[in-house]
């Protein structure tokens, strides 16, 4: 039987336009050592600015602005017909009327600098936690930056260029560009293998368009472009399997979903993959060594492993109607404990997070409030970390019982959530 459980729930951080760091809410509680103190960065993607909260405790220490060069950016928007009608269209179709200043964020494994895309200035800057500065910015070919990825090993740095079809590789510490490789329309998420030789990458197509009926999949759907899942090899960056995600549910027998993956979840073996789809209230498992379950070639380019193994229905609890979707998203987050065996689903229109039995499918929902955006592990095991983009805030959810273990007040409308780490004498100087 499916276990609900029914949980119930604030700090406004105000972002400075010329500063790098705003604010100290709490002071950070390190023991003595060497090592980088374990955090979470929450990105406050309206207002443009990072949370940082303690990793163990789950205060918040300290707030980054992301865009200290605003007045710059706008300057330059301003006086380029072409990056204003963008800055505008993203504001208006993707921000929700809003610009979106931080999406993704990574520190160096030092702690000493923090890596945001910013969507709304179609580039990602390298900031200086200690200072705030900006010590590197790499503008994208296109229009607006998204999701990124970082290596295992902390040197290499994914982002993904919306409007370009391109995923560009960087050197974290310099924002020097080091490679690229192709995508669909929108690139978004990047996922590295845990020895860092493969990503793992999805593109989403026009999320913003309306054509949102299975019925108009032809030829309407097509303006919603080419939407991939492929896996790239690191060495030479180039795609080694591409799969359209809708078609192989086709094949597995559900037809007119969504080929649109979004946020995905490696299982530690890194042969499945458990993904969320546009439109879709519920998770898809994916083998990707899997004999391909028609034997044939049914679009091009269709490798001949990969295989829809299990499509799982969650509940569906919005009455909106598609159209009303954010930008597609019935779910938006999918995270996998390090054991393996127990999924953190963000319901984005349902207003819950899902804490799954990976084996059995059974699962208990935790009522996070409104439009949960992004789930990921905590540093503890033990924990996954959702941000609920309606009500500013995080809450944390313990794995094992499903219960939330804390909520924290962040910034206006938190969105991507990611373990860093900051250096112990920057701490310091938070103080």
């Amino acid at each position: 039987m499916h276990r609900i459980a029914v949980l119930v729930p604030a700090l406004t951080l105000t972002a400075a336009l010329t500063t790098g760091v705003v604010g100290s809410p709490a002071a950070a509680q390190s023991p003595a050592g060497s090592a980088p103190h374990p955090v979470m960065f929450v990105g406050n993607n309206w207002d443009g600015t990072a949370t940082v909260v303690d990793a163990r405790t789950h205060r918040p220490i300290r707030t980054v602005d992301t865009i200290p060069d605003r007045a710059q950016r706008m300057a330059e928007i301003l006086t380029s017909p072409d990056k204003l009608v963008f800055y505008l269209a993203v504001q208006a179709a993707i921000g929700e009327g809003h610009a979106q200043y931080t999406d993704d964020m990574f520190t160096t494994h030092d702690g000493r600098l923090l890596a945001v895309s910013r969507p709304s200035f179609a580039d990602v800057v390298g900031i200086d936690l200690a200072g705030g500065d900006i010590v590197w910015r790499f503008p994208m070919e296109g229009y607006r930056s998204d999701h990124m990825g970082v290596s295992p090993d902390g040197e290499r740095l994914l982002v993904s260029d919306s409007t370009a079809n391109t995923v560009h590789e960087l050197d974290i510490r310099t924002g020097a560009k080091t490679g690229e490789f192709p995508s669909g329309d929108s690139p978004h998420e990047n996922n590295y293998t845990a020895d860092g030789e493969r990503v793992f990458h999805a593109s989403i197509g026009r999320v913003y368009t309306p054509t949102d009926r299975p019925v108009l999949r032809q030829p309407y759907d097509t303006l919603k472009g080419e939407r991939y899942l492929q896996i790239v090899r690191t060495d030479g960056l180039a795609v080694e399997s591409r799969w359209d995600m809708g078609r192989e549910l086709e094949e597995a027998g559900y037809p007119g979903m969504a080929s649109a993956v979004r946020p995905m979840a490696l299982a530690p073996d890194e042969r499945f993959v458990y993904l969320q789809v546009s439109f879709f209230h519920g998770w898809i498992e994916f083998d990707t060594q899997a004999p391909d379950l028609d034997g044939a070639t049914g679009y091009a380019g269709e490798p001949a492993t990969g295989a829809v193994t299990r499509v799982v229905d969650l509940p569906r609890r919005t009455t909106e109607p598609r159209e009303r979707y954010v930008l597609d998203s019935a779910h938006h987050g999918m995270a996998i404990n390090r054991a393996g065996t127990t999924l953190c689903a963000a319901g984005t229109m349902d207003g819950y997070a899902a804490i799954i039995d990976r084996e059995t499918e059974e699962f208990a929902l935790v009522e996070v409030g409104e439009k949960p955006y992004w789930s990921t592990n905590g540093v503890r095991d033990s924990e996954c970390w959702v941000s609920v983009s309606g009500t500013d805030q995080v809450v944390v959810i313990d794995y094992e019982t499903a219960r939330e273990v804390a909520r924290i007040d962040v910034g206006d409308h938190p969105q991507r959530v990611r373990e860093g780490v900051v250096a112990r004498d920057v701490l310091r100087t938070w103080r």
